[in-house]
């Protein structure tokens, strides 16, 4: 599996280099820091620049809407059962999509404006990471957000090469809450 991320790290890499954004490497903007977040200026193993933290989340169940501080969300309450990873082209209620990120999952959502080879792109993150949950979300202050329990990070596009780093390091990784819970076996309904 890791070698699937690895291919495709190495392929968003190539794409990034064939691309014709004029920006130089190491130029861009760190994410604005919203209340109650940290930005790392110097990324911690395996964190890319620019991820934001959020610390005490809390892991309560409920059956209710939950108005997350941060859109889309990092954590906190959330309904009792998870969104099965995967790729999604409908979104699906918010408060499943963190119980996921409590099972380890990172949660790719973008704009339902994104190009179609965008969102290929994105579903290839899916297709091939181990708990990767990609949909669109309603209100992203970016065209793409990644988003793992307690981080989150707004890539300059798809092709950004921190994109496939954060899906790396995050994907089941060292933030999540409940270990060696599945990201399957919940449901796959967008209602």
């Amino acid at each position: 599996m890791r070698r699937s991320l690895a291919a495709l790290v190495g392929l968003v890499l190539v794409v990034s280099a064939c691309s014709s954004d004029s920006k130089e490497k190491g130029e861009g903007t760190m994410p604005t820091e919203p209340p109650g977040a940290t930005a790392k200026p110097t990324p911690a193993s395996g964190e890319p620049a620019g991820t934001v933290t959020y610390d005490n989340l809390e892991q309560t169940h409920v059956d209710t809407p939950v108005d997350y501080p941060q859109t889309p969300p990092v954590g906190g309450p959330h309904n009792p059962v998870w969104e099965n990873c995967g790729f999604y082209d409908a979104e699906f209620p918010k408060e499943r999509g963190v119980h996921s990120m409590e099972h380890g999952a990172v949660w790719i959502t973008y704009s339902a404006d994104l190009s179609d080879a965008d969102i290929a792109v994105l579903k290839a993150f899916a297709d091939n990471g181990k708990e990767v949950l990609v949909s669109p979300f309603t209100g992203l202050p970016a065209p793409v957000v990644a988003s793992a329990w307690g981080k989150q990070l707004i890539p300059d596009g798809v092709n950004d090469p921190r994109l496939a780093q954060f899906v790396d390091y995050f994907d089941d990784g060292p933030q999540t809450p409940e270990t060696n819970t599945p990201c399957s076996e919940g449901t796959s309904d967008t209602n």
